[in-house]
């Protein structure tokens, strides 16, 4: 009997989920093939009230336009905003939160802040938000900007740790000393050093050589983010200005943030605000990386010690035989250059294949990056190490083949 039991509980919980799935009308009309319990079709079924307001959820965003919408008549949109996160995990909601802003509008819901204000927070919102802050009612704004340093606020807590961690660590092994003050003695390193030393009469190591780290004022690295502001790069634009704000409050480097389309701004003096930063931005327009890096490279005063990470995809409207020649340049010079194709969870985006085989015949590496692995790019960076190595070692195709 048992067996029967939780035969039945299976059918219905099939029943249940297509029923949930395929809505009223199609379940309906969907008939036995719906379910296999013999009961007829699931839209026969009463729900519960649980199901049936999650139902009505699904209803609202994926149901006939006649049934349940968000068009400009819907009065509940800012519960249903609300519902959908009772109902659903956090990467579920952000996929239909994005539905919905196509079916609603998102200049709408940019119109009215009390909408706004419902909405799950993520990258892409925020870079939406940014490309439309120009025709934003003033009324809004202010909650635009509010829902924007949330998620920055958020992501700067999240990666912040990795990259002062992976930073810290690779620039500390490159100023190691034989002669540490005691207080810079990393006594791991030492012991392991000097493990030959070992007295076994009074159970102790007799340390001949010491290992520490030894204290500059100055910062150890340039670094140089110069990022495209192009309209296909909206959501690398935020992660490049959250990590940009993160480095510059690390005293180990020096870091500067130039953001280019077809004119060239330098917004490091607001790297300590970055909610500001990112509100500053226009996004979209042309590309001219050419007169970008050309700024960039006369910024560079120790070029032995200054890494260039350029974040674009390489669609250049300027000079592009210039480009080449401005990065022939600069690798001569000693300064490394990396070429970040996207700084987001997207992967790879359409780029100019014919530019990026240019740049990597000069030595410099062109491929996509995640957020979560960039700070140890900057660690593979900082340690000189060979980025192709580095790239296949992580599972990343670089360019042109990716």
């Amino acid at each position: 009997m048992s067996d029967l039991t939780g035969w039945f509980t299976a059918a219905d919980e099939r029943q249940r989920r297509w029923r949930l799935i395929l809505g009223q009308d199609d379940s309906a009309e969907s008939g036995d093939n719906s379910a296999d319990s013999g009961k007829g079709s699931a839209g026969d079924d009463p729900l519960s009230e649980q199901d049936a307001a999650l139902d009505q959820a699904l209803e609202t965003i994926y149901g006939d336009s006649d049934q349940g919408d968000l068009s400009d008549s819907a009065p509940d949109i800012a519960r249903w905003l609300g519902d959908i996160r009772a109902y659903f995990p956090a990467p579920v909601v952000q996929v239909m939160q994005q539905d919905a802003l196509k079916r609603m509008k998102l200049r709408k819901v940019l119109d009215e802040p009390e909408l706004l204000a419902q909405i799950e927070p993520d990258v892409d919102l925020v870079a939406n938000i940014l490309a439309l802050k120009k025709v934003m009612p003033s009324k809004t704004k202010e909650t635009a900007q509010a829902v924007v340093r949330q998620v920055v606020e958020a992501l700067q807590a999240q990666l912040r740790y990795p990259l002062e961690h992976a930073i810290n660590g690779s620039l500390h092994r490159a100023t190691r000393t034989n002669r540490p003050k005691f207080n810079e003695i990393d006594w791991q390193r030492t012991i392991h050093a000097n493990l030959k030393h070992y007295q076994p009469d009074f159970g102790t190591v007799i340390p001949e050589k010491l290992v520490g780290f030894s204290r500059k004022r100055h910062s150890l690295r340039d670094v140089i983010i110069c990022m495209d502001t192009s309209g296909s790069m909206a959501s690398s634009v935020v992660y490049a200005g959250i990590y940009a704000a993160v480095l510059a409050s690390l005293n180990a480097v020096t870091t500067r943030l130039v953001m280019f389309d077809t004119a060239v701004v330098d917004v490091s003096d607001q790297l300590h605000d970055p909610v500001e930063l990112l509100f500053g931005i226009r996004l979209g327009g042309g590309t001219n990386i050419e007169r970008a890096v050309g700024y960039c490279q006369q910024q560079v005063t120790r070029p032995h010690d200054t890494i260039l990470i350029l974040i674009t995809d390489l669609y250049e409207g300027g000079d592009r035989e210039g480009l080449r020649k401005r990065v022939a340049t600069l690798v001569a010079d000693g300064v490394q250059v990396v070429v970040l194709l996207a700084l987001n969870d997207q992967g790879a985006p359409r780029f100019n294949r014919q530019i990026a085989q240019e740049l990597a015949d000069l030595g410099v590496p062109s491929f996509a990056c995640t957020p979560q692995v960039f700070p140890d790019l900057m660690a593979a960076v900082l340690d000189r190490r060979d980025l192709q190595l580095w790239a296949a070692s992580q599972g990343i195709v670089t360019a042109p083949d990716n």
